[in-house]
């Protein structure tokens, strides 16, 4: 990524389709450079000259289409992000056993292109300034306030969630709220081994505190915690946290 923003490369074989990923892509900030190309084959020729950091590609093209296309790029020694774009809801399946990061649905809409592009940001960019979190032998985490410089120290087992709000996250505990810089991505990965489980593009759940999880309307869920809060759970995690819910 430049010190300006992404670079990114939009793969459609349909102009039309194109060319407004493309002039919604290079409206964002978080963009600096857009590169199109109308196949999959065409794709791999840019990304044999230069590295992306994210692919925008097209679920259905013809002869080598977005799947084939992120199935070779997986294999990269640095694998840019991968976000598939279809008008198909039926090929969210295959896309994301290839681990993309985001599914969007055609019409694209501004909305949800920020969306993902925030995403490949939580996932890939490193986080600036000192280490917020602090994991002590006694599972207590040390928690520097967004403002006014004070540190909380906070047992882990309390916590419930914790919510992404852009550079900073919200952890929420059995006795407070915290707002402290950082990136969810990064509790992620430190907090897994702890029971912690990211359910959703911005939240992050402590799984042994739930007591709940609540099926809502179009295949969407809601995970309940012993204080009564409740958080939503993206569609494609419903069915792995029922499993895990139930050992």
């Amino acid at each position: 990524m430049s010190s300006l923003g992404l670079c990114v490369l939009a793969i459609d074989d349909e102009r039309p389709a194109l060319e407004d990923l493309e002039r919604l892509l290079n409206n964002s900030p978080r963009v600096d450079d857009v590169v199109c190309a109308s196949s999959g084959d065409d794709a791999l020729r840019l990304l044999a000259k230069r590295q992306f950091d994210a692919l925008f590609i097209d679920v259905r093209m013809p002869d080598l289409d977005g799947l084939e296309l992120a199935g070779v790029v997986s294999r990269f020694a640095q694998p840019p992000a991968v976000v598939f774009v279809s008008a198909y809801e039926e090929d969210a399946v295959g896309a994301f056993k290839l681990h993309a990061l985001d599914y969007l649905m055609k019409p694209v809409s501004r909305r949800r292109v920020d969306e993902a592009l925030e995403r490949i940001l939580d996932t890939n960019e490193p986080r600036m300034g000192p280490e917020p979190i602090v994991d002590g032998p006694d599972e207590i985490v040390a928690i520097e306030h967004a403002h006014g410089g004070a540190t909380s120290l906070v047992a882990r087992s309390s916590i419930l969630y914790v919510q992404s709000h852009g550079d900073y996250v919200r952890i929420v505990s059995d006795e407070s709220r915290y707002l402290m810089r950082g990136r969810l991505s990064e509790i992620e990965r430190r907090w897994q081994a702890y029971g912690f489980h990211r359910v959703h593009r911005r939240y992050v759940a402590n799984l042994r505190r739930a007591v709940e999880l609540r099926p809502t309307l179009n295949g969407l869920a809601t995970i309940v915690f012993s204080d009564g809060s409740q958080i939503p759970v993206a569609r494609r995690e419903v069915s792995e946290l029922r499993k895990r819910l139930r050992t």
